[in-house]
Order: C-alpha cells, then sequence, then structure tokens
C-alpha cells in the first residue's frame, strides 16, 4: 500500500480573524483617533501648567462655580451618603428638585466614572471624565468618516487620515473654549456623529433598533446640545440623500473596507497623482482598496460616496430613508423623554433670566476664529486645524469629487456659517430661546461638518495642485480679513504658518511619492502632517486656557480650606433637626461641595420662587437670580432653622496657582424647628417691601427698629436703640459701607447679574447716632428702608415662642418631610422649604393636595385637629415622561418584532433552503467572504 498521504494541514481560522480585525480600518480609524486625541488634550493641559499636570487651576466660570460641585454630590449620591435622593436635593436652596439637575447635568454616563475616584479628589475625577468624552468625540467622527466611502463599490478610505480628522474634530477651538469648561456639552459633541451614524442607517434601512438607543443616550446624556447634535445630523442626511444612491450604504462600506487593506499598508494615507501630467485624471489608492482607477475626472466623479447612476434613483427611496430617520429620532426621544420632560417642565419654573437680543458678531471676528489660540465667549469657536481647514477648502474646486457633493457638501457648509449669523436660525439652533451669554454654542456643527468635507475631498487621494491652490487662495483671504479681529492672540499666525508649512510639504512628499512608490516618504508625510495639526492644536488648546484664566472668572482649586471646612460640616450636621451652614467660599455651591444644607444653589433650574423669596428677604444672588447665595443672617436662620453655621477664612490669599488654605469654626445655635406653627392664613411674597420687614413677617415678630433715614451725599444718618446692631441692605450698590468706627463691608450689586446680600455693619453707639460712611464705585441706588437695628432680645423671644409651638418632632426622608405637632394647633403649619410646583403636603390623615404658599413657603393649613403634617416631591413632567417613554420602549419592541420577521424572509440571491442547527435561512455571501472561504479551502 502506498503511504498515507499527511493529513492537510488546518488553517489557523482564529488568527487570521484576530489578524483581520486587528488590521480593519473600521476599528484603527477611531482607534487611531481616540489616542491621538487623549495625548494631545493632556499635552495642551501640560504646557497650560493646569491642573492636574500643573499648579494652576482649571476652575473657570461655570466649571468650578457648578460642574465640580455638582459631580462630588453625584459621587455622594451614587454612593448613597447624601439626605436627598433623585427626586430631591436637600442640600441646596433649602431643598430643591434634583431629577432636572441630573438631567442637566449628570446624566451622561461617563459622569457614573466619579465614583472610581477619592472623595477629596473631584476635581481629578472631572477631568479625566473631560478628557474621556473628548477622545470619544474624536473616535466617533473617525468612525463616522471611514464609513463614508469615497468610492461607490470599492473600499473606505485611509484610515489614518480618518483618525487624523476625527482627532481634528475633538480638538477643536469650540472644545478647548468652551466644552472643556462646561463638560456637560461635550456630550453634544459626541452626539453629533454618531447621530449621523444614525442618519447613515436610516437612509440604508439598516438596524432599526440600535438607532433609536443611540438617540435616547445621546437625548438622555444632555438633551440640549444633543437637540443642536440632531439639527445638525438632519442636515446631513438631507445632504447625503441628495448627492448619494440611496443603494450606496454605509454597510456596503464597511464589508468593503474589511476586504479590503484600506490603510493597512500605508500611513501616509492619501497618496494621489491626480494632478500629474502623465496621470491626469486617475488616482492612486495606495492605502485603499483600489476603486475602479480610471482615467479622466469623470471617472473618479463617483469616488465620493456615490454612484454612477446616483441620479436615477427615485424620490420614493429618499422620502422612505427620511421618513425611517424621523421614526428613529421620534423614538429615540420618545425614549429619553422621562428626563427630558422633567427638565422642560423644570425650565417653565425656572427664575426667568432678562431677554437676551441676537447680536451677529462680525464677520471680521468670524474669520478670526478659525485660526488657532483665539478664545471669546461672544464669537464662534471655529478652529479646527489649519491643515484639516485647507483639505476641507479644496472641495468646491475638487474635480475628483462628484459635482453633486462637491456643491452639496459645499453648500451645506456655507448655509450653516450663515445660520450662525441670522436672528430666526440663531433661535431655532437654540430651541427658540437666546441664551444668555455664548451665542455660538451650536458651533460645534460646523465644525464637524467641515471635517466631513474635508474628509470627502482628501480620502480619494491629496487633491490636484488646481484645488490646492484654490483652498489657499481662499485660507489667505481668510488670514488677511481676520487680521483686525479682537480675538487674534500673538501665537495665532506663527503657530497657523507653522502648520500651513508643515502641511506643505506633507502634500509635496505624497505627490513624490506618486511617482517614486518609496514607503520612506509616504512615512515622512504621515509624520508632518501629525505634527502639523496635532501641535498646533496642543499649542491652541494651551492658549485658550491661558487665556481664560487671565480674562473670566474663576475659582481656586479644592485645597486644605475646603476640606476643613467639610470636616466641620460633618461634625455639626444634624439634619432635619436643623440645618448646618457651610458659609461661603470662593467658588460656589457650597452644600454641594462640602455638605450642609443651605441658600446657595446656582443651577439653571432655580425656581423663580425660590429666587424672589430669598431676594424678598435680603439674600444675594448672581447669575441673574439663578445663584442664590447664603446669607450670615441670626433672623433668617431662625426663619430657616440653620442652626448651625460654619464661618471660615483664608489663611493667605487665594491663588490661581495653589490650592487655598484656611481655617473653620463651627458655631451653633438655638433656632426654631423645620416646622413651625403661625396664625392666619397664607400671605404673599411682597418684594417691593423692605428685607427687613419681610423677615419680620415670616418669623412672625418684630425685630428690628425701622428708623427714617437721611442721606446727605454718601453720608447716611439715622436714630436706633443703643447696642442694636446696625445692618445695612442695598442690593443694587456696589462699593463699600461702614460705621463709624468700624470697618468697612463689601457690596457688589450689579443688577440684573448680581444682588448684594444685606451685611451687619456694627453697633448702635451709646447716643444712638447712627452714621453710614459709603464709598460708591458708581452712583449709588438704595432702597427706601436700607438700615435696620436688630434687637437681639427680641429675637431670641420670638425664637423662644416658635421653638415652643412648632414641631416636636421633624423626620425627612429622601422627597418626603413630616412634622409632628403639638395637639389643637391651629392657623398655618410652615415648612422651612421654598414653596415650588411638584410639593404636595397634608394634615393629619387627609389626602395629600398642591402646597400653599406662606411669604414663598410651604404651608400646611391647620384646623386644630390633626397633629401631623407631611410634604412630598414629585419633579413636574415626571408622570408625562414616564408615560411617553413608556409609550416609545413598545413601539421599539414593535419595531424589532417587526424587522426580526422581515429578516427571516429570504431576500433576493440568498441561498434556498435552512441552515443546519439553526433552522435560519441562508444568507448571501458577500466577495469578501467567497475570497476568504476559497483560501480557507486550499489552506492558504
Amino acid at each position: 500500500m502506498p503511504p498515507a498521504a499527511p493529513p492537510a494541514p488546518t488553517p489557523a481560522r482564529d488568527g487570521v480573524r484576530g489578524l483581520r480585525a486587528v488590521r480593519n480600518p473600521l476599528l484603527l480609524a477611531p482607534a487611531g483617533a481616540g489616542l491621538l486625541t487623549a495625548a494631545v488634550f493632556v499635552l495642551a493641559t501640560a504646557l497650560a501648567r493646569s491642573h492636574p499636570l500643573g499648579p494652576y487651576t482649571r476652575n473657570v466660570v461655570d466649571l468650578g462655580q457648578q460642574y465640580l460641585p455638582y459631580h462630588a454630590y453625584w459621587r455622594a449620591f451614587l454612593l448613597g451618603d447624601t439626605h436627598g435622593d433623585a427626586f430631591l436635593n436637600w442640600n441646596s436652596g433649602f431643598g430643591a428638585g434634583f431629577l432636572g439637575d441630573i438631567g442637566t447635568y449628570l446624566s451622561s454616563p461617563f459622569s457614573l466614572l466619579v465614583v472610581l475616584f477619592p472623595a477629596d479628589r473631584p476635581e481629578l475625577a472631572l477631568y479625566v471624565i473631560t478628557a474621556l468624552k473628548i477622545t470619544a468625540a474624536g473616535a466617533a467622527m473617525a468612525a463616522l468618516l471611514i464609513r463614508l466611502r469615497p468610492a461607490a463599490g470599492g473600499s473606505g478610505g485611509p484610515w489614518p487620515l480618518a483618525a487624523l480628522l476625527g482627532a481634528a474634530y475633538a480638538l477643536s477651538g469650540w472644545t478647548f473654549n468652551h466644552g472643556a469648561s462646561v463638560p456637560m456639552w461635550l456630550d453634544g459633541l459626541i452626539a453629533f456623529p454618531l447621530l449621523c451614524l444614525v442618519a447613515e442607517w436610516a437612509r440604508a434601512g439598516r438596524r432599526p433598533v440600535l438607532g433609536p438607543l443611540v438617540v435616547a443616550v445621546a437625548w438622555i446624556a444632555n438633551f440640549y446640545t444633543a437637540y443642536m447634535a440632531t439639527l445638525g445630523a438632519a442636515l446631513f442626511l438631507i445632504v447625503r440623500l441628495l448627492t448619494t444612491d440611496t443603494a450606496d450604504t454605509a454597510d456596503t462600506a464597511e464589508t468593503g473596507a474589511t476586504a479590503g487593506t484600506a490603510g493597512t499598508t500605508d500611513t501616509a494615507g492619501t497618496a494621489d497623482t491626480a494632478g500629474t501630467a502623465d496621470t491626469a485624471g486617475t488616482a492612486d489608492t495606495a492605502g485603499t482598496a483600489g476603486p475602479a482607477a480610471t482615467a479622466g475626472p469623470a471617472a473618479t466623479a463617483g469616488s465620493v460616496g456615490t454612484a454612477a447612476t446616483a441620479g436615477t434613483a427615485g424620490v420614493r427611496p429618499r422620502l422612505a430613508a427620511l421618513l425611517r430617520a424621523v421614526w428613529t429620532v421620534g423614538l429615540g426621544v420618545g425614549l429619553a423623554a422621562p428626563l427630558v420632560l422633567v427638565v422642560f417642565s423644570g425650565t417653565q419654573y425656572a427664575d426667568p433670566t432678562p431677554e437676551t437680543v441676537f447680536a451677529p458678531a462680525a464677520w471680521t471676528e468670524l474669520f478670526g476664529r478659525f485660526l488657532p489660540a483665539t478664545a471669546n465667549v461672544d464669537t464662534p469657536a471655529l478652529f479646527i486645524g489649519t491643515p484639516a481647514l485647507l483639505l476641507a477648502l479644496t472641495l468646491p474646486f475638487n474635480r475628483a469629487v462628484a459635482p453633486r457633493v462637491r456643491y452639496g457638501c459645499t453648500a451645506a457648509v456655507v448655509l450653516v456659517t450663515l445660520s450662525l449669523q441670522w436672528g430666526p436660525t440663531h433661535l431655532l439652533w437654540h430651541a427658540g430661546a437666546s441664551p444668555n451669554g455664548n451665542p455660538y454654542r451650536q458651533a460645534f456643527v460646523l465644525c464637524g461638518l467641515l471635517l466631513v468635507a474635508a474628509w470627502l475631498s482628501g480620502a480619494p487621494g491629496v487633491p490636484r495642485p488646481a484645488a490646492l491652490l484654490g483652498a489657499a487662495v481662499l485660507l489667505g483671504a481668510l488670514a488677511l480679513a481676520a487680521r483686525t479681529s479682537t480675538d487674534i492672540d500673538a501665537w495665532s499666525y506663527p503657530t497657523a504658518g507653522a502648520a500651513l508649512l508643515l502641511a506643505a510639504l506633507a502634500t509635496l512628499l505624497l505627490l513624490l511619492r506618486g511617482r517614486a512608490r518609496t514607503p520612506a516618504l509616504a512615512a515622512g508625510a504621515a509624520a508632518l502632517l501629525l505634527a502639523a495639526q496635532a501641535g498646533e492644536a496642543a499649542v491652541s488648546g494651551a492658549r485658550v486656557e491661558r487665556q481664560q484664566r487671565a480674562d473670566v472668572a474663576w475659582a481656586p482649586r479644592i485645597g486644605d480650606w475646603q476640606r476643613a471646612v467639610g470636616a466641620e460640616v460633618a461634625r455639626a450636621d444634624a439634619w432635619p433637626a436643623y440645618r448646618t451652614d457651610p458659609g461661603p467660599l470662593p467658588g460656589g455651591n457650597e452644600p454641594l461641595l462640602l455638605g450642609g444644607e443651605g441658600a446657595d444653589a446656582y443651577s439653571s433650574l432655580t425656581t423663580e420662587n425660590t429666587s424672589r423669596t430669598l431676594d424678598s428677604l435680603g439674600f444675594g444672588h448672581y447669575a441673574k437670580g439663578r445663584h442664590p447665595e447664603t446669607l450670615d443672617s441670626p433672623v433668617t436662620d431662625a426663619i430657616f432653622s440653620i442652626g448651625t453655621r460654619i464661618r471660615s477664612e483664608a489663611a493667605e490669599p487665594v491663588r490661581q496657582d495653589a490650592a487655598p488654605r484656611g481655617t473653620a469654626t463651627a458655631t451653633t445655635t438655638a433656632v426654631p424647628p423645620l416646622v413651625t406653627v403661625h396664625p392666619g392664613r397664607p400671605a404673599a411674597v411682597d418684594p417691593a417691601d423692605s428685607a427687613f420687614r419681610n423677615q419680620e413677617l415670616l418669623l412672625g415678630s418684630s425685630v428690628y427698629a425701622l428708623p427714617a433715614v437721611r442721606r446727605t451725599g454718601t453720608t447716611l444718618t439715622a436714630r436706633c436703640p443703643a447696642g442694636a446692631e446696625v445692618w445695612f441692605w442695598a442690593p443694587e450698590y456696589k462699593g463699600t459701607a461702614a460705621l463709624a468706627g468700624a470697618a468697612p463691608a463689601a457690596y457688589d450689586g450689579r443688577p440684573p447679574a448680581t444682588r448684594a446680600p444685606m451685611r451687619a455693619l456694627g453697633t448702635v453707639p451709646a447716643d444712638g447716632e447712627v452714621r453710614i460712611r459709603l464709598v460708591p464705585g458708581r452712583k449709588p441706588v438704595l432702597p427706601r428702608q436700607s438700615v435696620g437695628c436688630l434687637d437681639r432680645a427680641r429675637l431670641a423671644a420670638a425664637v423662644a415662642r416658635l421653638t415652643a409651638t412648632g414641631a416636636t418632632r421633624v423626620t425627612a426622608t429622601g422627597h418626603a418631610l413630616t412634622a409632628e405637632l403639638p395637639p389643637g394647633s391651629t392657623g398655618l403649619a410652615v415648612v422651612a422649604v421654598p414653596r415650588a410646583t411638584g410639593w404636595r403636603c397634608a394634615a393629619g390623615d387627609a389626602e395629600p393636595v398642591s402646597a400653599r404658599s406662606h411669604r414663598g413657603l410651604l404651608a400646611v393649613p391647620l384646623d386644630g385637629r390633626a397633629t401631623r403634617v407631611s410634604c412630598s416631591f414629585r419633579p413636574p413632567g415626571v408622570r408625562l415622561g414616564a408615560a411617553a417613554g413608556a409609550t416609545a420602549l413598545l413601539a421599539l419592541a414593535g419595531t424589532a418584532l417587526l424587522a426580526r420577521r422581515r429578516a427571516r424572509r429570504p431576500e433576493a440571491g440568498s441561498h434556498e433552503g435552512r441552515q443546519e442547527f439553526t433552522g435560519r435561512p441562508h444568507e448571501a455571501r458577500s466577495p469578501a467572504q467567497d475570497a476568504d472561504y476559497a483560501a480557507r479551502r486550499t489552506g492558504a
């Protein structure tokens, strides 16, 4: 017998598939973009010497005043260390709704990572979360770009270019100027490319379940910027429907890119000799799978996401795709409704900010924002990197791109740019309400569209010299027009010039490579492009951070001062027996950051009633009423049951480049309980009355002497009982006020943004003569009753009376409060919590009803029979949101079921019969699968 033939070697299928997965451009592009984005963002932070990579604070504007305290509280909430629950936050504003704040500031999945960091390192946690969001945005944009095929029926474009442009999107001027200091907006930066992918799925009729889920996550993470991203994705879809064949889908791009070697053999990315004399009109496909190279621009006209027969596609498929997209977005928004509708309802009751009239920026200023190292909240941040911008500007001149694509994408970019400057479209972008501050929050959408244009022009290969020349002329004109912009930094033109020079050298190497086919030239070009784009972004980001520290409000880093206050709060906190107020520190929102229960609360959803009630009692505020601040007054402490007050001071001047040190002491005084009993009926707040009188009305006793005040120039005179405390109330006054022989007290009234709280100036001298010297910063505006003299003995008697008749026991849960009252209590039970829509109260066993209001606080009428009152809070909109979410969930289930049934039907070209074991119909194999199968059969 002849010897048996050796067995054929079994191909290492898992190894081949693993290698193919590693070399898959669909994975390489987002991974490369993410790594590059993270590295450049960290480098920019280090160059700016910002914390945690330097000594300087990053806590500029709302980053230190809102997002840092909210994330610190979010960590405590997730770990079960707070008094409130998801409905109510007992720490801020004497009790404020929290579900709306979750939807506004904390609902991003990235925010959950805060629990991985120590309680005393919220700054590090927030920085890491910010860096991860920016990294995700770069990866998402690269994932979108690599799926936009530069050639119908061919492979995807070069993945290194997609990675570079994805990083350019994430590291745009918008990110450094706005997103990095307002981390919640970064979710919109991530959402835009993801929603464009959803649009591609809708156009192709694919992923009917995943699409709505992506939309839902985007709207839950931050519905405000997700709304803007949705508008941008809608425009993207319209352009794609008008410029491509509906049969040309993102999913076929995935097959082509996977089957080919796009970007795996050439890191230069886009070598194209289409501009040379000997190969005019052809594209070198090095780095791609090689679409059909046919002479002349007509052949390559289909190389940017459109087939040669795109014009023959009918209207009905496009309308169907549009309807699928609308259905997808509707389902996704419906799934997000339980949170979105709560936020929307909260805005209806929020303290209204003064109406803002949109004033478009000068075109000179707008053009200047395309350059690096520019920062301004009143102009659109449009920097995407000079190389990327140059590539985007080649699109109108790039004859290798199909005319429909060229004109359609260019028109979209121009229209979005114009929409930034026109009042009606400005309102459309901002959901019908012009924002207070930063009127160009939607600029990230334009940055994204510019980078899509750059990809469509560059993915087929290096644009021809004529297109590059046209783009260079446009870029030069833009830079020239921007020369008088006030936003231009000393580093703007040098940085842009250096990046442009490196990009020009890279382009030259790529053109030479088209003739010589030298890998070294491709590698050199890739290195130059990387240095140009990444280096310019890092320098720009560092300069923007430095400018922000110099030009806008900032808060210091968290240091020993804040830790000392937090330790005192933890020792003294006795909620709900009484409140503990941490007192004021630089930054704001101290109860969220350090614990305790105070007035300080900075939220976009601070209710109008809370703001007006506290204003009427002499409290101050920032942010046009949405940031009430604490008031160190024994009268308001008695009204709001603040039994312990933390007073602290810095040990040295507060600086940007050092964590502050300071000391803190806790002072505990007797105060009435959280629920007190008052005679009479509910009364309304009278903001026109003096703060002194409003305090007495809520306290139920007269504790001030309110003298007639005479004003002579900058001196106020009055007469009060000797030994009384002199309080000066001037909410719109900016300057200092000092009692004769005492230290001056500072006031910073700047209506409508800032309202100064009342302050104690000292003690009335023995002769009863009160003389107050003013040193105003501008013409003083004083209320009619600006001086009140507090009698401490009367106040002590009022506190004793309210304590004797008030609640004997108070218990509080996550969003509810119950108080036991003395038998026979009549009149009103007043709960020291600002009345807001959503509160329901009951006396005894009665059914809860919408809470009454007594001078702005919760009130429950008493008839002498009830010995218990209870109140609970349910956020407005939560029921409607839950119903909408449930309906959307049912609709999504129906969609999934219908999609499953359709998937079971054998399609044209599929094999008849069922697969063994699964019973499912055979699916048609793609050419790539056939090639792979043939290779495995031969053992190759």
